[in-house]
């Protein structure tokens, strides 16, 4: 009985016909011909309101960490080890009756410190709540400079929404406006669950609303803070003091731990002056309500069920369309992988990683490279002074794949089971907090991975002018060492060509070779590649997402760049290979079209309206069938590998095509 069980549910290594739908024709609607098979076995469970790929191999993630973590639990670890620390945070988290007798009472310390505060104690508290619990009015943070890649320096960001973008607060359709009181009544829970009177949760509510209201319409667009220069605003300590006198920004800074702090970048100044003014003119007992507030919201899902019921009401059902919440272990899960993240990482590819995947990833690369740089040099609109430099910063490339070469050390972080998990939580948070802001005024770091080996991700750093593909995506259906070229290169080598493109979007393209912000462009290279990302931002402005909202072509358009870039790259790298050349048909399908098939599976997806609606709001990524049918509309080898005439839904005129890299 075991051995045809194992068998029925073996491996598919390549194109798994069962996940397509043959009953809908390629040239009408290629999402749902290369996936739709996936997305009807593939249901929405009620505890996800939008489930792919990518969510499938998280699950499984999920599962092997858990293994992990329960292997931990066989062995007495010793205190202070990162063993203890990753079982005792997540033993906490799992701990739901001491959870619900505590209910509110970790709050009560921070609280009382609020409800007691002066003006005069405004800067003090800001710092405190800062280090460890949220960033009431501004935040700030160390990264690398824009204009000198080498050195770290400090960044500042104003106002701060609850809600995922402006438009949830600005805009006055009828289902926004139940989305607004939806919020406001979450707001009066969460006072009242904290123990304030229905009055004083009731006047919290219209405070911090009113607050929030603001923050959004003074806040740029997600769109139009894509533009990195609008948000390179040069400080010193000085000019802050003097435009934004309601802090003391010595005080703080040095509250801080980075008393030498001589500048800031500040991302968006008119935020900064509400946030200056409502420091200034909100009363005592309102500056008190808001900075409750974002005690209790950020600390809603380390305590009772009734918080986390509450957050999960508002943020789960309201706004993601979302049925039930997940399963306690992986909430549970999510504290020490998300705080101890290379913790579990070492352990995860120590177990799950094989040592071949590497190998094979970094020759698929340079395969990559190689197709990219052939597309810049055969460009039509570019100059050769500038394919040059864009060459220069390809061949610049740092490359990272599975996992870092040294870890985080965690040894000077204490977790203690006897403090509650929300102090823990505060404690890591603080620990992590000054981990970032030793970094200011130092050079950068560039073995710094920005992800865990654990996540299914990957990503473009334009300041190290790094890609980066962790373990957790190099498996089944994105790469696979035993599947075709085909399918390899139609996901994997996808992903490759996307993250290398994304040096070339809208805004990568202003960072050069060395990931400094500067122009390396010719004005009419400038000029020509602008017309061209136009005219892709307006093909998507047209695609009507969910109940008549459209999508979002320019906060999408570095993504969408990348995904047609990708495609195109990885097609021509693809054509080298002795498989593609031999041209034999595997189950019917000639390599080409396994190669399409593979891309448009991978972004199978199941979602519900307000996932798709908050999607596009929020998000620069496109929706998975965007990401499919749009794209694949500009590329000439789609239409022929699979027949596809004018008269088909997704035939666009040669005209209209648009292809930038």
């Amino acid at each position: 009985m075991i051995l045809p069980a194992i068998a029925a549910v073996a491996q598919v290594h390549g194109i798994n016909k069962a996940d397509m739908d043959p009953s809908v024709a390629p040239g009408q609607d290629f999402f749902e011909y290369a996936g739709g098979g996936w997305m009807k076995a593939n249901p929405l469970k009620p505890e996800y309101s939008s489930y792919g790929v990518f969510n499938d191999l998280a699950e499984n993630n999920r599962k092997q960490l858990r293994s992990l973590i329960e292997d931990l639990q066989k062995t007495q670890q010793q205190p202070g080890s990162n063993g203890q620390k990753v079982i005792d945070l997540y033993d906490m988290a799992m701990d739901s009756v001491r959870l619900n007798k505590e209910g509110a009472a970790p709050l009560q310390h921070d609280l009382a410190i609020v409800k007691a505060l002066k003006r005069n104690d405004l800067t003090r508290e800001i710092a405190r709540q800062h280090l460890c619990m949220g960033n009431p009015f501004f935040g700030i943070g160390v990264q690398g400079d824009l204009m000198n890649s080498d050195m770290n320096v400090l960044y500042m960001d104003a106002g701060g929404m609850s809600m995922p973008d402006r438009d949830y607060y600005l805009n006055t359709d009828a289902k926004s406006k139940k989305i607004q009181q939806l919020f406001r009544d979450y707001i009066v829970k969460l006072f009242t669950l904290a123990g304030y009177s229905k009055a004083d949760a009731q006047a919290a509510s219209k405070t911090v609303y009113n607050m929030e209201y603001q923050f959004a319409k003074a806040m740029m667009s997600r769109a139009e803070a894509r533009d990195y220069t609008k948000q390179y605003n040069i400080y010193t300590v000085e000019q802050l003091q003097k435009e934004y006198p309601a802090v003391n920004w010595t005080e703080y800074f040095t509250l801080m731990g980075i008393p030498a702090t001589k500048q800031v970048i500040l991302a968006q100044p008119k935020v900064m002056a509400v946030a200056q003014n409502f420091m200034k003119t909100l009363t005592d007992k309102q500056l008190r309500y808001y900075l409750a507030y974002n005690i209790i919201s950020g600390a809603s899902s380390e305590l009772s069920d009734a918080f986390r019921d509450a957050n999960f009401d508002f943020y789960g059902r309201t706004l993601s369309g979302q049925k039930e919440q997940k399963p306690r272990w992986k909430r549970a899960l999510g504290y020490p992988n998300g705080m101890l993240g290379e913790v579990l990482g070492q352990l995860y590819v120590a177990k799950y990683f094989p040592s071949e995947s590497k190998t094979k990833m970094l020759k698929l690369i340079e395969n990559l490279r190689k197709s990219l740089a052939t597309h810049i040099a055969n460009l039509t609109w570019m100059s050769d002074s500038t394919k040059i430099n864009a060459l220069v910063k390809l061949n610049s490339y740092m490359v990272k794949v599975g996992y870092p070469d040294k870890w985080r050390d965690y040894s000077k972080l204490s977790i203690d089971p006897k403090l509650s998990l929300y102090e823990n939580v505060k404690n890591v948070t603080a620990f992590n907090t000054r981990y970032n802001l030793d970094k200011m005024d130092k050079p950068v770091d560039k073995t710094e991975w920005g992800m865990t080996p654990q996540t299914v991700n990957a990503y473009y750093n334009p300041l190290n002018n790094e890609i980066v593909f962790p373990a957790a995506i190099l498996q089944p259906p994105f790469f696979d060492p035993k599947a075709d070229d085909a399918t390899n290169y139609g996901a994997i080598g996808v992903v490759i060509g996307h993250e290398m493109t994304h040096g070339f979007d809208d805004q990568g393209r202003m960072f050069d070779a060395n990931g400094n912000m500067k122009g390396w462009w010719t004005e009419q290279d400038s000029k020509r590649f602008n017309a061209l990302a136009e005219k892709l931002a307006a093909q998507f402005d047209k695609i009507v997402v969910v109940n008549g909202e459209h999508a979002n072509g320019h906060l999408t358009l570095g993504e969408n760049i990348a995904d047609q870039g990708g495609l195109r790259v990885s097609y021509d790298a693809f054509k080298n290979t002795q498989e593609y050349q031999q041209g034999k048909p595997v189950d019917g399908f000639t390599p080409t079209q396994r190669f399409y098939l593979s891309y448009g599976r991978i972004w199978a997806e199941n979602m519900t309206d307000e996932a798709m609606y908050q999607q596009t709001k929020s998000d620069p990524h496109s929706i998975g069938r965007n990401r499919v049918n749009a794209t694949l509309r500009n590329i000439d080898t789609f239409y022929n590998a699979f027949n596809i005439k004018s008269g088909d839904k997704m035939w666009l005129d040669p005209a209209d095509r648009v292809v930038i890299w």
